[in-house]
């Protein structure tokens, strides 16, 4: 990459996402309201795609290897708010409004335990 496509990646105004060798970009999903962090999960292309078309979060399955629609059986849809990107391109934040409880555990927010005395509490 030459130093003036390095400039227009991190200045410019090109959506031009810098994907991993898996075709993956991170995405950080914090809820619009409160400002939590709700998940972090992966996107590739299509599902970046999909996101800024519908204004519902779609994202990669690793383990199933297909697009995945959050919410999509369980109802627990995220809409979108606002997608920001980082500097380099490399990282995604979404900015959501939940339809209800975001991780398949049925927690508000994946992040319900903090690590404390080597063991992992429940928040709240």
């Amino acid at each position: 990459m030459t130093n003036s496509q390095k400039i227009d990646r991190e200045t410019g105004s090109q959506i031009n996402p810098k994907y991993d060798s898996n075709g993956l970009i991170a995405a950080v999903v914090t809820d619009d309201s409160s400002g939590d962090v709700l998940m972090v999960a992966f996107m590739d292309s299509e599902a970046l795609r999909m996101t800024l078309e519908t204004g519902v979060a779609h994202f990669y399955s690793r383990s199933r290897q297909a697009l995945w629609k959050k919410g999509e059986t369980s109802g627990n849809i995220l809409n979108v708010v606002e997608v920001r990107i980082d500097c380099d391109q490399d990282a995604l934040w979404v900015k959501a409004k939940p339809a209800g409880p975001t991780c398949h555990t049925g927690a508000t927010s994946c992040f319900y335990r903090k690590i404390e005395h080597g063991q992992l509490e429940p928040i709240g």
